[in-house]
């Protein structure tokens, strides 16, 4: 598994054990669980003191045993759905009674934060942006049920969508406004979006939410200077009653959607222990015999 997340577990003493694991997607389906099966897989985790950054952290999660806290985010996951955001949020909860249970919006950032490390130090040496390219109606990028994107509405009669592939628009700040001028435009977006921006130029307002992680999430008004920024977290309801351009379709966010994340944890916790017994059955299988080495007799 290539996609990369750090786990950190906090012991009650205060000290702090750092893991790093290859199953980023879809971590938030781990928590669903509880904390004793996640403790469970620390041994098959990787121990090696590696900080993963802004750019390579897909994902993230925070034990403090000793005060009750977990941390996480996820670029992909349940977590990360409109659809789902609420049910996996309902389940995990439930799992972690007694629990503070929160999301962080500034990722990787924030796990060093929270243990007193630097968190400058999670920021990625490329600084440079990469602005996220604007996306016509119809675009493949666009299909799907939980197609993401970032929605952008400007006053009352415009709304554009861009991929998440790539920067968060709202990070580009005043230069943005520019770009928007020749972007593809969409009447109304329905789409389950992952993140938006609300734009109101002639009063300087800005609103902006995210499901998933957004590095220097909290320092956006930096960038915009002169103008009034407020930051939703994940309330993409605001945006609804901000715009009526932003009108995703209906969804079940009840019944419907706590089974799906049951389904997928149920998948994905099979997945694991296929994996494990594979790993198992390597181990244990007996040493090829080097090429030039004796014949077997």
């Amino acid at each position: 598994m290539g996609d990369r997340a750090n786990v950190v577990v906090v012991r009650g003493s205060g000290t702090h054990e750092l893991y790093r694991t290859g199953w980023a997607v879809g971590i938030d389906l781990d928590l669903v669980d509880g904390p004793a099966a996640v403790l469970a897989t620390l041994p098959e985790l990787r121990q090696d003191g590696w900080w993963l950054d802004d750019r390579t952290a897909q994902g993230g999660l925070l034990l403090d045993l000793g005060r009750k806290v977990l941390l996480f985010f996820a670029w992909e996951g349940p977590s990360a759905e409109l659809r789902h955001r609420a049910a996996a949020f309902e389940l995990i909860r439930a799992a972690w009674p007694g629990w503070e249970t929160r999301w962080l919006y500034d990722g990787a950032a924030e796990l060093r934060a929270y243990v007193g490390l630097d968190p400058a130090d999670a920021r990625c040496p490329d600084s440079d942006l990469y602005p996220a390219p604007f996306l016509a109606p119809g675009e493949e990028e666009l299909a799907g049920p939980d197609p993401g994107g970032v929605v952008v509405t400007v006053g009352t009669d415009r709304c554009h969508v861009a991929s998440d592939a790539f920067d968060h628009p709202v990070r580009e700040g005043l230069p943005l406004l520019g770009r928007l001028a020749g972007a593809p435009r969409h009447g109304v977006c329905r789409l389950h979006a992952g993140s938006g921006i609300h734009l109101d130029p002639e009063h300087r307002r800005l609103g902006w939410w995210s499901l998933s992680s957004v590095p220097q999430a909290h320092q956006v008004a930096e960038s915009w200077p002169g103008w009034t920024v407020e930051f939703w977290q994940d309330d993409w309801e605001r945006h609804t009653r901000a715009c009526s351009r932003f009108a995703p379709d209906p969804f079940d966010a009840g019944t419907e959607a706590r089974a799906a994340v049951l389904a997928e944890a149920a998948e994905r916790r099979a997945a694991r222990a296929a994996h494990r017994a594979l790993v198992a059955r390597l181990q244990g299988a007996p040493a090829r015999p080097r090429a030039g080495g004796p014949a077997a007799g």
